[in-house]
């Protein structure tokens, strides 16, 4: 049975950082991970590196000039996974926007064979179930109440692999939906909302455990009306998504929230512009810009999505928002692998798939490995 000993300066495990540290990988999976000098010469030596599990990617909608939404979103989703498998990203959920209810059920039924094959981890619904004021880029006239039978229509159509949905818990329907969806096995995530903080704390005790890129198209922080963003921020049985990418929050919220008692869960929200040279793309059925590193519509200017990658997010965190890595590295990995229930990933430590990704000083990605199998090494 063949192994693969890998040393680096320092391994970011659960819970401690190893400098230095080593891992061991045997038939795809992690055997070993210790500290200070490996037991033989290393197969491959990163004197200067860091190893960190592989990215996971839970709420990300394209990449590479692809869009899961596109006619073949089996196709884009294999180039989309591709490209993002460049910047550290090993699992990854495919996201789908607003469209009619039968483009969606389409695509779900499309992409649960990808789910199935391991390509993906699940799929994510993002809308239709969203408020019309909150929308961000999704088309309002398709926007509609969460009625059980379009919930039950998109959840069956994919056969298990719908892994979580955002919903606005304050339309009609809302409470019952996700316990509808949480039902189903999947994860309900409050988001595109205008719901009130005691609202918000109704919708997290029937089920919802994330939110759903907390402060970006929700109702704002008020000091009389706190909103659902504290709701979200201030329970611990929480996942708080963030998108680092100093467009949709300040540095400051991004410490602010990596510090809460909600878990933080960096995700791209990445469109298919991201990895791909910037112009006019459409989201869905809407026309966006991509200039000078931001996706904004282009009737309103609003934000619609990004060009992020979760490198790149991990860097932000850690340049600009003053994070410690091995924070940042977790908000990226071992959290968002907790929030999914994905058991196999998110954590270097013996048993688990073995994705790492390799970080130089400047926490750029010098080699991606999935599945004990090198993907990408310069």
């Amino acid at each position: 049975m063949s192994t693969t000993l890998i040393s680096a300066a320092r391994v970011i495990t659960p819970g401690t950082v190893l400098e230095p540290g080593w891992v061991e990988i045997r038939s795809g999976q992690v055997s070993a991970v210790e500290a200070g000098p490996p037991p033989r010469e290393p197969d491959v030596s990163f004197p200067e590196g860091t190893l960190a599990p592989g990215f996971i990617d839970a709420h990300i909608h394209g990449g590479g000039g692809f869009s899961f939404n596109d006619p073949d979103p089996a196709a884009a989703a294999v180039g989309i996974a591709a490209v993002h498998l460049e910047h550290g990203t090993t699992t990854l959920m495919a996201s789908l926007v607003t469209a009619p209810l039968a483009e969606l059920e389409t695509a779900v039924a499309a992409l649960a064979g990808l789910v199935e094959d391991g390509v993906l981890a699940g799929i994510h619904l993002e809308g239709p179930w969203l408020s019309p004021s909150h929308r961000g880029a999704h088309t309002k006239e398709l926007l509609r109440l969460p009625d059980p039978a379009s919930i039950d229509r998109l959840m069956l159509a994919g056969r298990g692999a719908v892994r979580m949905v955002t919903l606005a818990p304050e339309l009609d329907g809302g409470l019952a939906a996700i316990r509808q969806i949480t039902g189903h096995g999947a994860v309900a995530a409050i988001g595109h909302t205008g719901a009130g903080y005691d609202l918000a704390r109704e919708a997290i005790a029937a089920g919802a455990t994330v939110g759903t890129h907390v402060f970006n198209a929700m109702r704002p922080l008020h000091h009389r009306e706190p909103g659902p963003a504290l709701a979200l921020l201030e329970d611990p049985t929480v996942f708080a998504e963030v998108i680092a990418d100093g467009v949709h929050l300040h540095p400051s919220l991004v410490r602010f929230i990596t510090g809460s008692p909600a878990r933080a869960v960096f995700v791209t929200d990445a469109m298919a512009a991201a990895c791909a040279s910037e112009g006019t793309y459409r989201l869905g059925g809407l026309e966006v810009q991509v200039a000078n590193g931001e996706a904004r519509l282009a009737s309103n200017g609003a934000i619609a999505g990004s060009v992020l990658t979760l490198d790149a997010a991990v860097r932000h965190a850690v340049n600009h928002a003053g994070i410690p890595l091995a924070d940042a590295v977790r908000s990226a990995s071992q959290n968002p692998a907790d929030m999914l229930g994905l058991a196999d990933v998110g954590r270097l430590e013996p048993g688990k798939r073995a994705d790492v990704v390799v970080l130089d000083a400047g926490l750029e990605v010098v080699a991606t490995m999935k599945s004990g199998k090198w993907r990408r090494q310069t």
